[in-house]
């Protein structure tokens, strides 16, 4: 019998990528360099030159890569952290328009997707292509959407200005495949329990070369800095968040380099950027009040700590935070996102009778502040569907919501509960406009097996599978759907001339894909 449930991307076992991207491109555009053309790289190319690697190109190489992470262990689609990021993420784009960085040709051929991590390094980085990595351990760690704005802002400033082009570019033809195998290699180097060992011979290699390279990169660093500051404040977001993210870069600098060797340094000392951004600027970190801690961003900080799965232990202590003699001491938000852990742990522990006064303490601290106290309704409903209490999860939530997580978690209760009717029309009509949304699609396919809708479940499934870029999974599916069509004595030709269709256009996909130089 065709299989009703999501098909979720095949995970693989190896350690997870996430990690070590950012490293991996600066070591692969030093370590790839034949000593030639090390004397050709001290001057910066102009601005949004990408030489001859083209848009197309660049975005089949993204594609190439992003199919590989999206298979990775550490990947999520947590929907409450995604929405919250995609909110940043929308208006740095809509400036970057106005600004006139993000080309017409660039904003449509590039997928300005975002994939999240669940590694707790703080960590961020620019993919080929308009793809972007971004770690929990980051958005647990920035103290406002301004300072994530900053990281967001500097890394699309990198694809904007054609970075990886035009690294790529100069080392000729192969550069791209050589380095886009190197990212797959550092995943495959986690095979071995000396995994590190690979990436030991990496970094001795970069070293025969930082020297000369990292002027480079420090020119590059420093005009993503540039341009990423005007975009995010075009944006609306606060200069003091940029300040008080190079605060903390710097902070985190001496913790781990004393700073006396530069020249070994993926990225230019950030005590350099900064003077370099107040020269700039004219900003200073006294200039203006800092951002204060919003009670919503606290919550999803809390909602990253979490999810990156630190442990049993970790998980009992915030929850025993919650009722600690610190917690009456600290502001508001500070509580609410005390409690937010505190319950979204004792959840990921299954002590739901815990969760649920732990989401009741919240709901309560965030009952003057909408966006928290929506985020506070949100993680209430998950409690209760992880309880098995579908009907009262659907009690919480706003079945003709627009917002992705709300329409998901009520996609879930009404599955639940065998009563989809009233969220397939949703679900159908965003995933139309949303085609690449995986998420939705399985919750789709869902809604239609409680329906008992067979088709149509296995077809929405295969959908799942081409959003992830997986087509030789989607292949499968739509064979599966089409076999239903053949057996099936009652048929809906307007569906099954769907399936047909996407099957012959999946079918060039996967023959493409097979056709394509290997990456490793």
């Amino acid at each position: 019998m065709p299989r009703l449930t999501p098909r979720h991307p095949r995970k693989s076992q190896l350690k997870p990528a996430l990690r070590s991207l950012c490293a991996t491109f600066l070591i692969a555009s030093q370590v790839l360099l034949p000593t030639s053309a090390l004397a050709q790289m001290q001057v910066l190319p102009g601005l949004g030159d990408g030489g001859e690697m083209t848009a197309s190109a660049e975005r089949h190489l993204g594609d190439q890569i992003a199919r590989e992470l999206y298979r990775d262990t550490d990947y999520i689609d947590d929907p409450v952290i995604a929405a919250y990021v995609q909110d940043i993420w929308q208006r740095l784009l809509a400036a970057a328009r106005a600004r006139g960085e993000l080309t017409p040709e660039l904003d449509e051929r590039f997928a300005w997707t975002i994939l999240l991590g669940r590694d707790r390094n703080i960590n961020a980085f620019a993919l080929p292509g308009g793809y972007l990595g971004l770690n929990l351990g980051l958005v647990a760690a920035v103290g406002s959407r301004d300072e994530l704005a900053t990281v967001l802002g500097h890394e699309l400033s990198h694809v904007t200005q054609r970075h990886i082009s035009r690294i790529m570019t100069r080392q000729g033809k192969q550069m791209p495949l050589m380095l886009a195998g190197l990212i797959l290699g550092m995943i495959a180097a986690g095979k071995s329990r000396n995994g590190d060992a690979g990436q030991a011979v990496m970094m001795g290699s970069q070293a025969l070369f930082a020297q000369n390279q990292l002027s480079f990169s420090r020119d590059m660093e420093r005009e993503a800095d540039r341009i990423g500051f005007g975009v995010m404040t075009q944006a609306g977001f606060a200069p003091q968040g940029a300040a008080a993210m190079f605060e903390k870069l710097q902070y985190a600098s001496r913790l781990n380099d004393n700073g006396s060797y530069p020249y070994l340094r993926s990225h230019p000392l950030t005590t350099e950027r900064i003077s370099d951004m107040q020269g700039r600027f004219q900003f200073r970190m006294d200039a203006a009040p800092p951002v204060p801690l919003a009670m919503d961003h606290a919550m999803i900080a809390s909602r990253a700590r979490v999810l990156t799965r630190p442990g049993v232990d970790v998980l009992r202590l915030w929850v025993e935070s919650a009722s600690s003699g610190e917690f009456a001491k600290s502001s508001p938000a500070q509580q609410a996102g005390t409690l937010y852990a505190a319950a979204l742990s004792a959840r990921e522990m299954r002590d739901y009778k815990t969760a649920r006064a732990l989401a009741e303490r919240l709901a309560a601290r965030t009952a003057d502040d909408p966006a928290a106290a929506k985020q506070a309704r949100w993680l209430g409903a998950e409690i209760e569907l992880a309880a098995g209490a579908a009907p009262k999860a659907a009690a919480l939530l706003d079945a003709r919501s627009k917002e992705r997580p709300e329409m998901l978690l009520a996609a879930e209760a009404a599955a639940a509960m065998r009563q989809p009717a009233p969220m397939v029309p949703v679900l159908r009509d965003w995933v139309a406009a949303n085609p690449r949304d995986a998420g939705a699609w399985h919750a789709l396919a869902n809604l239609y097996g409680a329906q008992n809708d067979t088709l149509r479940a296995v077809r929405a499934d295969a959908e799942a599978n081409v959003a992830i870029l997986d087509y030789p999974a989607a292949r499968d599916r739509f064979k599966a759907a089409q076999e239903l069509i053949r057996q099936s004595k009652v048929v809906d030709h307007y569906e099954a001339s769907i399936v047909d269709t996407r099957a012959r256009a999946v079918e060039v996909l996967v023959k493409e894909q097979a056709a394509e130089p290997p990456l490793k």
